[in-house]
């Protein structure tokens, strides 16, 4: 922000509420502009859709909070344990996530996934704790070659797992009962993800996601033409997703347009 938008910002918080402190205010402003700052620091290191998300909705959740304190050291202190909050709401997603996700997982069945997801790799190894016999099958995942630090994750934990090249997706997705992939965003519906990755964005297909998602920060600081580059995700669409676990429950391609306006307005 410069200095008009400051201005402007903390102007704005005054007529919304003219019984709010003009602290609060002031913590407000000053709030939205150093976060937002960092976000885009941030986003100049690591390009990833989570690092955009989760910056938007920590200021989000810690900012939304009332403030009635006349005293500083007290709102900032309120800020502080939001802040917290949020920190300790996200570290136990995963496990939430596992929680929903492993009863979907029958006895016998055959499972592919993509690259290495943690959240996935906690649903396996949920539904390996409860004694369930599996099987997967993990796309090598080029160019990181990501597939294969998963097979080796699961290998660990005596789960009986296959490689296969990105290539021959096609025919071993007739061999599976069940597709379990990571969301590096969730902006409409994808498959398995946290909801600090909801992203407050709406493509309609793969030419509409911003090319700062698609590439990494140094790709796209460095490269002198993105089209001989490779993208480092896609776009899938709803159609093509059947259930979205998450943190905040199991839901359908259409209810997360829902929780997407639940977060950010």
């Amino acid at each position: 922000m410069n200095e008009e938008e400051l201005v402007e910002y903390f102007r704005a918080q005054m007529r919304k509420d003219p019984d709010m402190a003009s602290a609060v205010a002031a913590i407000r402003t000053l709030l939205e502009e150093s976060l937002t700052g960092a976000t885009d620091c941030l986003t100049g290191v690591d390009s990833s859709v989570a690092v955009s998300s989760g910056g938007e909705l920590f200021l989000r959740f810690i900012s939304l909070t009332s403030l009635e304190h006349q005293d500083l050291s007290r709102c900032k202190k309120v800020m502080e344990e939001r802040g917290e909050l949020f920190l300790k709401k996200i570290s136990l997603s995963r496990t939430k996530v596992a929680k929903l996700c492993h009863t979907f997982i029958k006895d016998g069945a055959k499972i592919l996934t993509h690259s290495y997801s943690r959240v996935v790799l906690r649903v396996l190894e949920k539904a390996a704790a409860e004694k369930k016999r599996f099987s997967v099958y993990v796309t090598e995942s080029q160019p990181d070659s990501a597939g294969r630090q998963m097979a080796e994750a699961l290998r660990k934990l005596n789960v009986p797992v296959t490689v296969v090249l990105d290539a021959a997706v096609g025919y071993v997705l007739e061999k599976v009962d069940l597709v379990i992939v990571g969301a590096e965003g969730s902006l409409r519906a994808e498959g398995s993800s946290t909801s600090f990755k909801f992203v407050r964005l709406y493509p309609l297909n793969q030419q509409d996601v911003p090319d700062k998602f698609k590439y990494k920060a140094d790709t796209l600081r460095n490269a002198q033409n993105l089209s001989e580059e490779h993208p480092m995700i896609d776009y899938t669409p709803p159609s093509l997703i059947t259930l979205l676990f998450t943190d905040l429950g199991v839901l359908t391609p259409s209810a997360v347009s829902d929780e997407l306006i639940k977060l950010y307005l």
